[in-house]
């Protein structure tokens, strides 16, 4: 469930709730509360989880990023093993090799910088999400915790 509906929820609550003449207190069904309480317990987790499968995957863009980083290099030095072995053409082959190694390891590292911004966005877009929600709820707990006085009716 979203966060953002159990806070409207909760607010919905408070604002069906009684107040209590000559206080700041509102006298709101406990069941129906803690019912909230407990679903907010659990779904807060859930977004904690979301955070934690962002960084997994990250960890995987990287892994594939350094695996075919790796592959790549491999194929660049059978390849120049194979052209080294012919005599005529073997100073082009290193120079061909190396260069083969060295774009291997820029598409590798552009790989990774793309990996590290796109998880870079993504905790940023969950973390003002999760700030705006704590917002919420400490907004949400505060009314309920300080209710505004309404003067008695005559």
């Amino acid at each position: 469930m979203d966060i953002l509906h159990l806070v409207d929820r909760l607010e919905e609550i408070f604002n069906e709730g009684r107040s209590i003449w000559f206080t700041h207190s509102v006298a709101v069904d406990e069941d129906r509360m803690l019912d909230l309480i407990d679903q907010m317990r659990t779904t807060i987790p859930e977004e904690i989880k979301k955070a934690q499968q962002v960084l997994a995957q990250k960890d995987r863009i990287l892994a594939q990023a350094q695996e075919e980083a790796n592959r790549t290099i491999q194929l660049a030095r059978e390849k120049a093993e194979q052209i080294v072995s012919r005599d005529q053409i073997s100073q082009e082959a290193r120079v061909y090799a190396d260069q083969m190694i060295a774009e291997a390891r820029l598409d590798a590292d552009r790989t990774r910088a793309d990996a590290d911004q796109y998880v870079l966005q993504s905790l940023t877009n969950m973390e003002m999400e999760l700030e705006r929600i704590l917002t919420q709820v400490r907004n949400g707990i505060h009314t309920l915790q300080n209710p505004p006085v309404n003067p008695p009716e005559s």
